[in-house]
């Protein structure tokens, strides 16, 4: 699993740990606090750290629902604002999550779901059955080639500690994501690189 580090002065910069309590993701909490104040990420390809990682650590009282929400919200917060339109990339489970977890300001900015999957393409659009909202939203299902950016692309990762992750990819050119050192502005604001969170 990957972890990070920055230099002290950065971490009193930042502030402190949120201690909340058992349940709270203070390591996510602070991270995204690390983003909102300009910071990067860089990669180091080489074990700094060994950890153990066993069944009764703290890890596990985080509940997967409070990191989805989390994500979502900084989704919402960093990126979403400066797109008038996007298209999110899985019209599966996971898409389909989170154009639910949206606010119903952020889901009318969502004009059509992508996927490879050609059943889910032949239906043709997903119905909010779940909205109050008459008519009900339908948002089209397209092929990922007639589909156009920005994106919010879904995964469900098989991992212990990670089940989802956001990338918010600009374009489609080579149909592959492109490194991103951090999220700031220039990126989001470009469309040019994806941001993982």
């Amino acid at each position: 699993m990957p972890t990070w580090f920055c230099s002290r002065a950065w971490f009193s910069h930042v502030g402190p740990f949120d201690e909340g309590g058992r349940g709270v993701p203070e390591d996510l909490l602070f991270f995204y606090e690390h983003l909102r104040k300009g910071g990067g990420v860089v990669r180091v390809d080489r074990s700094l750290l060994m950890y153990r990682y066993h069944p009764a650590a703290a890890t596990h009282a985080v509940l997967e629902t409070t990191i989805w929400t989390l994500r979502v919200r900084f989704l919402e917060e960093q990126a979403l604002p400066r797109w008038a339109t996007f298209t999110i990339w899985n019209a599966g489970r996971q898409g389909r999550r989170l154009y639910r977890s949206l606010t119903a300001e952020s889901r009318r900015k969502v004009v059509a779901f992508c996927d490879v999957d050609e059943n889910k393409i032949q239906k043709g659009f997903y119905c909010h059955e779940e909205s109050q909202e008459r008519p009900k939203p339908r948002v089209p299902v397209l092929h990922f080639r007639a589909a156009r950016p920005p994106f919010v692309i879904c995964v469900k990762l098989p991992s212990v500690h990670v089940d989802h992750v956001f990338s918010i990819h600009s374009s489609v050119s080579g149909h592959r994501l492109l490194p991103c050192p951090g999220c700031c502005e220039q990126c989001c604001s470009e469309h040019r690189v994806h941001v993982s969170f």
